[in-house]
Parts: structure tokens; C-alpha cells; sequence
């Protein structure tokens, strides 16, 4: 057989791929992943009592906006890394610069505060739950994230298993702050960051065997 004859045999059939198509399986991912989080956060923990009032203070905000742009963040990155050859360049910093700022929010608080509470706002009294609550409110976004790659074409298998990690650790960290009541930078900076750090090496360790072609 002639390599033209191949070539023509091998491009029978062939379609182009829809626009849009990883955004779309990743939005379809979110779409299954996030609602079952928000299931198990209700079922397992509830929404916390004062949750209308604490939409006026300023911590809670951050405390949900810094893992939601952590997943937006992860989502740009996991696009990208779903697709052959596409270069991630700057969009790493989407991820990493939300938890510098809290990072550095929670350094500014620990460094004002007198010495004999520093310990209480780094441990806070959630500490011992925290981040597995975190994990297991990520963990079916974390799933579901795993099947849309699976159905993409991604080729850093490590880099993209962990960016799916980050992206389903910050929407179960998301939710999981709708339920906790703790608002002190330090503890965020802590438990919240290692919450979201689990998804992230779990991911990277699964990425070469659940997604390899």
C-alpha cells in the first residue's frame, strides 16, 4: 500500500472538532461536579446560621472569592493543557496569585495580632475537619473533571491531572465556605490552601494513568 492510500484511508471519516468542544466538557463537568458538592455540603454540614449577616463582612467575601478564582484560574490552565500544543504561558499565575494574596493577607493579620493569639487564628477551631471537608466536597467536580479530560487530548498528563485538581479544589473549597465559619487570613492562608492542595497532588498522581490516551 502506498503512503498516499494510508493517508487517504486514515482521513476517511474525519470531522473537525466542534468550537468550543474542551470548554464545553469542562462547563459540563462544573455543571455535574459543583451541585454535588453543594449536595453533600448541605447534607453533611449545612449552610452556616449567620451566613446573611456574614455576607456584610469583608472575610467572607474573600473567603469565597479566593478559592472561586482559584478554579477559574485552574480552569483557564486545564483548557489549555486539554489540548495538544497550546502553550499555558502566564495563565499558572491565574492560580497562584489568588493564594499569594492570602498568603500575604494572612501574614499581615498574624504579624498585627499579640503574640498570644496568633495560635488560635492559624488553627482557628475548625482545623481537624477542614481540609478533608474540602476534599470531599471537591471530590465530584474532581471526578467529573477527570472524565472530560479523559475525553480530550491532553499530553502533559501531570500538569493537567493536577490542574483539574486545582480546579475542582477551589470549587469544593468555594462551597465548603458557604458552611464554615471561620474568617481569620491566617487559617485561611493554612487549612484552606492545603484543602485545595490535596485535589492538586492527587491529580497529578492519577493525570499519567487515568489519562493517558
Amino acid at each position: 500500500m502506498k503512503t498516499d492510500e494510508l493517508i487517504g484511508i486514515l482521513a476517511t471519516g474525519v470531522e473537525p472538532v466542534p468550537r468550543h468542544a474542551t470548554t464545553r466538557r469542562l462547563v459540563w463537568a462544573l455543571a455535574v461536579g459543583v451541585p454535588l458538592g453543594v449536595a453533600i455540603m448541605l447534607a453533611g454540614y449545612g449552610v452556616r446560621r449567620d451566613l446573611v449577616q456574614a455576607m456584610f463582612w469583608p472575610m467572607l467575601w474573600v473567603k469565597i472569592l479566593f478559592p472561586f478564582f482559584v478554579a477559574w484560574g485552574a480552569f483557564v490552565v486545564t483548557q489549555r493543557l486539554a489540548r495538544p500544543g497550546v502553550r499555558v504561558g502566564w495563565a499558572w499565575m491565574a492560580i497562584a496569585l489568588p493564594v499569594l494574596l492570602v498568603w500575604l493577607l494572612g501574614l499581615q493579620e498574624w504579624m498585627i495580632a499579640p503574640a498570644d493569639e496568633r495560635m488560635p487564628l492559624m488553627m482557628g477551631r475548625a482545623w481537624r475537619s477542614c481540609v478533608f471537608s474540602i476534599v470531599l466536597m471537591s471530590a465530584p467536580a474532581f471526578v467529573a473533571s477527570f472524565v472530560a479530560l479523559k475525553g480530550l487530548a491532553p499530553t502533559r498528563l501531570v500538569l493537567a491531572g493536577a490542574a483539574a485538581g486545582a480546579l475542582a479544589g477551589g470549587a469544593g473549597a468555594t462551597v465548603y465556605a458557604l458552611h464554615c465559619t471561620e474568617i481569620g487570613a491566617p487559617f485561611l492562608a493554612i487549612w484552606y490552601v492545603a484543602g485545595m492542595l490535596v485535589p492538586v497532588l492527587l491529580g497529578a498522581a492519577l493525570g499519567p494513568r487515568l489519562l493517558r490516551w
